[in-house]
This record gives C-alpha cells, sequence and structure tokens, in this order.
C-alpha cells in the first residue's frame, strides 16, 4: 500500500513539473502572412509585381511572334523580284506577322524609286518597329529600380513606427516592441527585392531579344537593298 502511495506521489510531482515546464511553440509562417504583415506598402508591390509579369508576358510573346520567318523568306523574294512578280512578293511579305516583312514589304512598294528613297523608307519603317517593341520595356525598367526603394521605405517607416512605441512604452519596455516591429519592417524590403530582381531580368532579356532582332532586321535591310542592285549588275 505504501508503495502504491510513493508511486502515486511521484506520477504527480511528474505530472506537475511537466507542467511547469515552458513549453516551446513551434511558430511557422508562410508567404502570404509574412506578405500581410508589410502593411499598405506590400499592396503597392503586388500591384507593381502583377505590372511587371503583365509588361514581361505580353513583350515576350511579340517578340516571339515577330521572330517567326521562314528561313526561305528573302530567297523567295528574291525569285519573285527577279521575275517581275511584284504583286507576289507583296503577298508573301502580308502572311507574316513580323517587322522583318514589313520592311520588304514596304521596300517592295517602292520599287521604281531612286534606290536613296527606298533606303529611307526601309529605314523610317524599322525605325517604327523598334520603337514598338520597345514600348513598355521602361517601365520594367522602373519598376526594377523602384521596387527596392519602395520596400525600403516601407523598412523605414516600420523601424520609425517600432522606436515610436518603445518610447511610449516607458518603464514597461518590451523586446518584442522592438523585434516586432524590425519583423513587419524588413518584410517591405524583402518584397521590393524580390519585385525589383524580377523585373530586373525580365527587363535584361526583353532588351537582348530586341537587340538580336533589330540585327536582323538590319541584316534583311542590307540583303534586300543589295537584291535591288542585282539586275542592274546582271545588265553590265
Amino acid at each position: 500500500m505504501l508503495s502504491t502511495l510513493l508511486q502515486i506521489d511521484s506520477t504527480t510531482a511528474a505530472a506537475a513539473l511537466a507542467s511547469a515546464a515552458p513549453q516551446q511553440v513551434e511558430q511557422s509562417y508562410s508567404l502570404i502572412s509574412m506578405a500581410s504583415k508589410g502593411g499598405a506598402l506590400m499592396i503597392v508591390l503586388l500591384i507593381l509585381s502583377i505590372l511587371a509579369i503583365y509588361i514581361f508576358g505580353q513583350k515576350w510573346w511579340m517578340i516571339h511572334q515577330a521572330s517567326k520567318i521562314d528561313k526561305n523568306f528573302m530567297k523567295d523574294i528574291r525569285d519573285y523580284i527577279h521575275e517581275g512578280k511584284i504583286k507576289s512578293a507583296i503577298e508573301l511579305c502580308s502572311k507574316y506577322d513580323s517587322p522583318i516583312a514589313r520592311l520588304v514589304e514596304k521596300g517592295i512598294e517602292r520599287i521604281g524609286r531612286p534606290l536613296s528613297d527606298i533606303q529611307t523608307a526601309v529605314e523610317n519603317t524599322g525605325n517604327a518597329e523598334v520603337a514598338r517593341l520597345e514600348r513598355g520595356l521602361p517601365y520594367l525598367a522602373t519598376i526594377s529600380g523602384g521596387a527596392p526603394m519602395i520596400g525600403f521605405l516601407g523598412t523605414v517607416l516600420g523601424m520609425v513606427q517600432a522606436f515610436f512605441n518603445m518610447a511610449n512604452a516607458g518603464n514597461n519596455i518590451d523586446i518584442t516592441l522592438l523585434s516586432s516591429g524590425i519583423y513587419t519592417a524588413m518584410i517591405t524590403t524583402v518584397g521590393g527585392l524580390i519585385v525589383g530582381l524580377v523585373a530586373y531580368f525580365g527587363y535584361n532579356y526583353l532588351t537582348a531579344q530586341v537587340s538580336d532582332l533589330v540585327f536582323k532586321m538590319e541584316s534583311t535591310t542590307i540583303d534586300f537593298m543589295d537584291l535591288l542592285h542585282e539586275p542592274a549588275e546582271s545588265e553590265e
């Protein structure tokens, strides 16, 4: 009987110690919960991220479509022009929604005029096409530079709020007042950096794609102008 009472007492004491011991609570966080603590500036960063993704997707699709053209395109144009089938050459150009095809089409429509006029018309068309391809890219560049600054602004505002709360706490200063404020403040910096990096790499990628397409347009312009010289050279 005595041993049973001792066992009960020891079990009760162990349970009491276990309940008295501080329990460590596991804290988990998600991106959504973190973003929700960033304040109103996170909404601004969200809008900028959506705008950056939209611009990138739209320009990528435009450049991708503009680059799609048959590799034998210029060969077919050369054959049509040599055979005097100007209308067929224009119809071939109209089949492609590409700045390269529109350059050639503009030049074919000017055949019969001085070569300088043809080259000017082709170059003006090329400048208009390049401007159309680059439209929207400055906004992407602005987001890549502005988003981190907005995130940094949120961090500064959060730190000011944290120290303000500590100042109002008086003698009841708690470290959680500062740590929670810093935690909330740093979230906007993380969000701004993520949006800025995505926009930055997207801008550089699209700029490189536009440069490649411009190079193809310039090469096609040279080939087309050489093509217009071929009949005169063959007659000599």
